[in-house]
């Protein structure tokens, strides 16, 4: 593990496109450079400490995914070589050694202005929204689910893409009058096509994939999958040979700083307590085991 989290990116000279929870993104000529930090959101707020080589994790991760599914769909990766990244720019060569393992050159698109949920095991809000009234997103449920339990079919339940506070969830209906019908059909066919896939690789892998989370955009007319997937920051990761329907899940995803921040007298507004050293060297470890048994590699720095 890296010594010290990177919590922030500077790149002198480099035109800052936009700066979100994790990552920062910058403008290279008619592209764009996405750099992952190590800060860690839970609850939408930023944690005041982060995780060593959590960056790298997501980017490493990210990058398998992008090429394992692209027969599915078109994606918005150009490289995540640096030598090939710092050819677009040579003035990201003074910023290699920073740069190397976190980062992505992407095509700009426009996003989606939707969250694209995919879900096949009852867990986080979705349980919530189905003890409240049997339904997630207006799909009905049968009853009498318990808590991580697998769901008779795989289901997409969108949600907002707040830019502040939280993602409210979103029925079939709402979404597509959001982005039109034809757009809608499209990204909910399509993310249940990628988890369905990645769910089979990850079982043969002793990983159950719950629920995970995607982002769409569109180029020119065409909608190309973009931002992470398949990360543990968008994904719930659990272990197999650990697995108990109805009980609590051992994890290899954020659901283990989130749980213990449930633990403290916090209301989940900003600022956020400083995670302890021992919060943040298991999280470090659950990352970047799940690295290893997705990719069957460790960090590429």
């Amino acid at each position: 593990m890296a010594d010290k989290a990177l919590m922030d990116i500077e790149l002198a000279g480099i035109k800052l496109f936009k700066k979100g929870k994790v990552r920062n993104i910058y403008e290279i000529k008619d592209k764009l450079l996405i750099v992952a930090s190590d800060r860690i959101s839970a609850f939408d707020v930023v944690m005041p400490n982060g995780i060593p080589d959590k960056g790298k994790i997501l980017t490493q991760i990210s990058l398998f995914w992008f090429e394992y599914i692209k027969d599915i769909i078109d994606n918005h990766i150009i490289t995540g070589n640096i030598d090939e990244i710092i050819s677009y720019d040579d003035r990201l060569e003074k910023y290699k050694d920073l740069l190397k393992g976190r980062s992505m050159l992407v095509r700009k698109t426009t996003p989606l202005p939707i969250e694209c949920v995919v879900r096949g095991y009852l867990a986080g809000s979705g349980w919530r929204e189905y003890k409240d009234g049997g339904k997630i997103c207006g799909i009905k449920l049968p009853e009498g689910l318990k808590y991580a339990q697998e769901l008779p079919r795989v289901i997409f339940t969108p949600s907002t893409k707040a830019e502040e506070g939280h993602d409210e969830p979103l029925t079939e209906q709402e979404a597509s009058e959001i982005i039109g019908e034809e757009d809608f059909n499209f990204v909910r066919d399509k993310s249940i096509e990628i988890y369905n896939r990645a769910k089979k690789f990850a079982w043969d892998k002793g990983i159950i994939i719950a629920d995970t989370k995607f982002e769409f955009g569109k180029l020119d007319d065409k909608i190309i999958l973009i931002d992470e997937i398949l990360t543990p920051d968008s994904s719930r990761f659990w272990p197999r040979v650990d697995y108990r329907i109805g009980k609590p899940q051992k994890s290899f995803d954020k659901q283990f700083t989130r749980d213990y921040l449930d633990s403290l007298n916090w209301d989940k507004t900003p600022p956020a307590p400083a995670l302890p050293d021992e919060i943040v060297k298991k999280t470090h470890n659950k990352y970047l085991k799940i690295l290893e048994l997705i990719t069957g590699k460790s960090i590429q720095n």
